[in-house]
């Protein structure tokens, strides 16, 4: 399997899917990944959300998984991170750019939203992502070909970039405790000082 670049934010459980005989990476809160392979791009949500986004021509295709749609300062370390949409958003857009992919051949597909958590619930987290990454896209001019957003459960997204295909789980029968628990570490995670360092990415215009 043929390493992929390593910057900030970017998933680092690659491995290899049986079921669709194919390399995948799984995105946790806060990554992102973007690939010119025929690979499956994995992960689950519940408050937040996440934008799989390709050139249908090329088949250069990227997701992000953010929990917050703003980190205000983006010259603060916070503001610069794949855990807010704003910068989420800029990254994997400006990374499929800079591998060859074109603006005016882009389209996206948005999943998650969801209101699992009982702590997020009283400051619409799952609605504000929903209406902040289809207002982003519509911005943009980037069309948004699929939605699954908000209601009352997790989801398990697959996207194939390749074929722009997604298979969506909506996973009804257990409100993921694993999943509960993880987004609202992370959300307290973000709520502390972080660290300066790290990859710095280059952002086209």
């Amino acid at each position: 399997m043929r390493a992929e670049p390593v910057m900030e934010g970017v998933a680092s459980n690659l491995y290899f899917d049986k079921s669709f005989d194919l390399d995948a990476a799984k995105l946790m809160p806060g990554e992102f990944f973007v690939t010119e392979r025929d690979m499956v791009l994995v992960t689950t949500l519940g408050s937040c959300v996440a934008a799989c986004i390709r050139d249908i021509r090329t088949g250069i295709g990227g997701m992000n998984h953010f929990m917050l749609p703003d980190g205000g300062d983006v010259s603060s370390p916070t503001g610069t991170s794949a855990r807010y949409g704003t910068y989420a958003m800029e990254v994997v857009i400006n990374e499929l750019l800079k591998r060859g992919a074109k603006r005016h051949q882009l389209e996206a597909k948005v999943f998650g939203g969801g209101n699992v958590l009982a702590s997020m619930t009283t400051i619409n987290v799952g609605q504000r992502n929903a209406d902040f990454v289809l207002k982003y896209l519509a911005v943009e001019d980037i069309p948004v070909r699929a939605r699954d957003l908000l209601e009352e459960f997790p989801r398990k997204v697959y996207f194939f970039p390749r074929t722009g295909k997604v298979l969506v789980k909506r996973l009804r029968d257990l409100h993921n405790g694993t999943l509960i628990t993880r987004e609202s570490d992370y959300m307290q995670r973000i709520n502390r000082p972080q660290p300066t360092g790290g990859g710095e990415i280059e952002l086209f215009a």
